[in-house]
């Protein structure tokens, strides 16, 4: 035993590190997320000017998720294919080929800030559109002023291209609107099926890539993997494969359950942002005053869209004090 002149040296306590709370980890896991889909809409931009092909960036998407989740797919393949057909369609229309190809396509004639705020920004419009054609109902209060901005934002971002007119930006935000819809069919997928995050994105990713690879192999799509730079393979590989295709579901869904839908969704809103923030020295671009003013636009009326009406209750008598409210369960869907 070490002794010292003031006694025996006792043993100090292991140090005790400090543990990140439940809300603190989501709200990382959130922000990245937000980022991962802000490098989606840079991405979407930057494939004019890369070596690969809109098919070889959808290989990499729908391909690189299926090679690291195959032995979790695999134990889940009875649940993924007890999902209804209909369901099913939804999810792999909303989120597989026709989207990824409207996004990548709409993205190459029109500028990383439009992917980024229209493609997500429409999103809550085309759901209300779904959920009131299907009979439930059009929405009311903060939600119908968050979409009334939002529609304004996204003609306050295309105005200027009418007058004078430029027929390909134009053409390129036609398409980014219906990659948007596609996606809002995708939402409304997910909540009539009842997979984990895992089960969803092989639900998602196995019949794309199968598409995507007949697509290619039979000459329909033409692909330039062969004589890609190795820098673009390697970008797209880790933006799309690794970040869309498999972080951004799986972390999404982990601040959905830590924060609750709400919160996730309203802070969800400030990807626009990023992308107009990370356009400039990435790619370049210069916010234009229709960016400055209608990303604005849209990224509150997503806020505001996102907001779930309280329920309006009756006037209760004052409970007694050992008596607990029962807390209000998220939808996680």
């Amino acid at each position: 035993m070490v002794t010292t002149n003031a006694g025996p040296a006792t043993a100090l306590p292991p140090a005790v590190r400090p543990r990140l709370s439940a809300r603190a980890k989501g709200t990382a896991a959130l922000v990245v997320t937000v980022l991962i889909w802000a490098a989606f809409a840079l991405s979407a931009r930057a494939l004019s000017s890369s070596s690969l092909l809109p098919a070889d960036a959808a290989l990499l998407r729908f391909g690189v998720p299926l090679l690291v989740l195959a032995p979790a797919l695999w134990r889940r393949r009875r649940r993924i294919a007890a999902v209804r057909p209909a369901t099913a369609l939804k999810i792999a229309c909303g989120a597989g080929v026709p989207f990824f190809l409207a996004a990548m396509y709409g993205g190459s004639l029109t500028s990383a800030a439009f992917v980024g705020s229209i493609v997500p920004g429409m999103v809550p419009l085309f759901v209300s559109a779904l959920m009131a054609a299907a009979g439930k109902g059009l929405p009311r209060g903060t939600q119908a002023v968050g979409l009334a901005l939002i529609a304004v934002g996204v003609v306050a971002l295309v105005w200027r291209f009418v007058v004078p007119l430029n027929a390909q930006v134009l053409a390129g935000a036609g398409i980014l609107l219906v990659a948007s819809g596609l996606w809002a069919l995708y939402t409304v997928g997910l909540k009539e099926m009842d997979l984990d995050p895992i089960g969803s994105i092989g639900l998602l990713c196995l019949p794309s890539f199968t598409v995507m690879a007949l697509l290619v192999l039979t000459g329909v799509l033409p692909t330039g993997m062969a004589s890609a730079a190795g820098s673009d393979i390697a970008l797209f590989l880790v933006v799309q494969g690794l970040g869309v295709g498999l972080c951004a579901g799986l972390l999404y869904a982990y601040a959905i359950r830590s924060l609750g839908a709400e919160r996730s969704s309203t802070m969800g809103s400030l990807s626009p942002v990023a992308v107009v923030l990370l356009a400039v020295p990435l790619l370049g671009e210069s916010p234009t005053a229709a960016v400055l003013v209608g990303v604005p636009l849209i990224t509150a009326g997503v806020a505001l869209a996102n907001r779930r009406p309280r329920p309006r209750t009756a006037a209760l008598p004052r409970p007694l004090p050992l008596t607990r409210t029962q807390p209000e369960v998220p939808d996680h869907a």
